[in-house]
């Protein structure tokens, strides 16, 4: 794989020539400190505010790449990231995602990517859950159903179309049969389903 997106789990390394990790899961660092001491939320605050505004500017650099602005982002990012702010967890945070700047900046060498993996995230996140409250499927041919219909209700969701919508009902099924002069032999199932038992 030449470029992937990602978080910053190490076993990504091993799969593309070039890696971009997510600005998301990076900020989400930041969001699960929990500082006690009243300043120190200030700062921490301060210094999120800050980190999305400059997210705000790469997104702008992707409608509208110009060769001058990736020297100037790149300034900015490490004037941002060198912020020393007195709260140690949160100096040693800025610290981690200054270290990861050649994959935060990706994007400014390929424009066309995006900046964080969520939609892909999100697929997994469903079939996990999925699986916590099932146990999983308990055959191959079930994991392949299951994986055949999660693809589906993925792609449905992303084009703004209801599944059930296009799946035809036994009306329909019953009129395609008749155009096509169909033989083969179906009957129903205990739930009101269809299945072949022979041509």
């Amino acid at each position: 794989m030449r470029l992937l997106v990602c978080d910053d789990a190490r076993q990504f390394k091993l799969v593309a020539d070039e890696l971009a990790l997510c600005w998301v899961h990076d900020g989400r660092h930041y969001q699960s400190l929990t500082p006690c001491v009243p300043q120190h939320r200030e700062w921490l605050e301060a210094f999120r505010q800050r980190y999305w505004e400059f997210y705000k500017q790469l997104r702008a650099y992707q409608g509208a790449p110009t060769p001058e602005r990736p020297a100037q982002l790149r300034e900015q990012f490490d004037e941002l990231f060198s912020t020393v702010t007195g709260y140690d967890a949160l100096d040693q945070r800025i610290a981690k995602t200054k270290a990861d700047k050649t994959y935060l900046l990706m994007v400014l060498e390929h424009p066309e990517i995006p900046l964080h993996n969520n939609p892909a995230e999100l697929d997994a996140r469903l079939r996990v859950r999925k699986r916590v409250v099932s146990y999983g499927p308990r055959s191959t041919a079930g994991a392949q159903v299951w994986d055949a219909m999660e693809t589906l209700l993925s792609t449905a969701r992303k084009l703004g179309v209801e599944l059930l919508s296009i799946h035809p009902g036994p009306s329909q099924r019953r009129e395609a049969d008749a155009l096509i002069g169909g033989t083969d032999q179906r009957t129903g199932g205990n739930d009101g389903s269809l299945f072949f038992v022979g041509t």
